[in-house]
């Protein structure tokens, strides 16, 4: 892979994440060292591509720690509503992890910083009926040949309709292990997915994608069912067990384990709100990350618990 020089490479990002243009497979190396996501630098390398999909140029980064095993997981990060690649791999720590426990992450851009993720929802993909499940599935198929990562150990994590992006990935496709929704809920119709790995998170508080189904504040509006259904739905698909609750102070866990090595776990926080715990502040006036829980440590620590069967 061509590497471009720092300077060209962060302008080059930048108009990446704002309007995904460039062409071919890959525009080429933005750094040679990632961010952390509590303003440490680490080793590793952060490369960023383009690939044409249903008539459209579309981009993500790459995050790759400087020491990756063979057959290393891949995470996908996506990103919320107004949000960006850049941003998400800026606020969410996943890099940082990623140094830790060895494996890489892709950040996609969503179109017009938004996703296709059912239900008319949201924004310009929404409404012009983006592809991002093709998108996404491309993606991951494009870096698995780059860098030979593990299929049995491909999860999506992703916040608010980033989320709900994953939730779609989760219903429409058989490449994740395991899926990690953070201030989310599923949206569109998902008549009958392949059970698979479930660890979703979210604020009581959460006013933008309400926990009990009610319709949400804000701009998108997001109407969709409560998230214990959501969950419920899951269990049944993998044919799960009763859910075990437990808790600390002001969190909460209901896991049920499934047959294969599979489980669907809800982690609640009380009065915590539309945000991802543990991680940055994304914009002004947004709710506050709660400090009751490392939302990135504990999704990876799912994530690495239950590969694909």
């Amino acid at each position: 892979m061509r590497v471009i020089r720092r300077g060209t490479a962060v302008a080059l990002a930048v108009l990446t994440a704002m309007c995904a243009a460039g062409s071919g497979v890959a525009m080429g190396a933005e750094s040679t060292g990632g961010t952390g996501g509590t303003g440490g630098t680490t080793a590793g390398r952060t490369t960023v591509h383009t690939i044409a999909v249903d008539g459209r140029e579309r981009g993500y980064r790459l995050y790759r720690p400087a020491s990756l095993p063979a057959k290393a997981p891949l995470v996908v990060m996506l990103h919320g509503g107004f949000g960006s690649a850049r941003q998400a791999e800026r606020s969410y720590g996943w890099n940082a992890e990623a140094d830790r426990r060895r494996f890489a992450v892709a950040y996609p851009d969503g179109y017009g910083r938004a996703w296709n993720v059912g239900g008319g929802c949201c924004g310009r993909p929404g409404r012009q009926g983006v592809d991002d499940v093709a998108f996404i599935s491309r993606m991951v198929a494009e870096v698995g040949r780059e860098l030979r990562t593990d299929p049995r150990r491909v999860y999506a994590a992703g916040i608010s309709n980033g989320g709900m992006m994953a939730y779609r990935l989760a219903c429409d496709t058989t490449i994740f292990a395991a899926v990690g929704p953070v201030a989310a809920t599923r949206l569109g119709g998902c008549p009958a997915p392949e059970p698979l790995s479930v660890v979703h998170v979210h604020g009581l508080a959460d006013e933008a994608v309400r926990f009990d189904g009610a319709p949400g504040a804000g701009f998108a509006g997001i109407d969709g069912p409560p998230v214990p259904e959501v969950l419920a739905a899951w269990r049944t698909a993998g044919r799960c067990g009763r859910p075990a609750v437990s808790g600390s102070g002001p969190v909460t866990t209901e896991l049920a384990r499934c047959p294969r090595g599979r489980a669907v776990e809800l982690i609640t926080v009380r009065g915590a709100g539309h945000q991802w715990p543990g991680g940055e502040v994304v914009r002004e006036r947004a709710d506050p990350p709660s400090t009751a829980l490392d939302a990135t440590a504990v999704i990876w620590r799912f994530f690495a618990a239950h590969p694909r069967p």
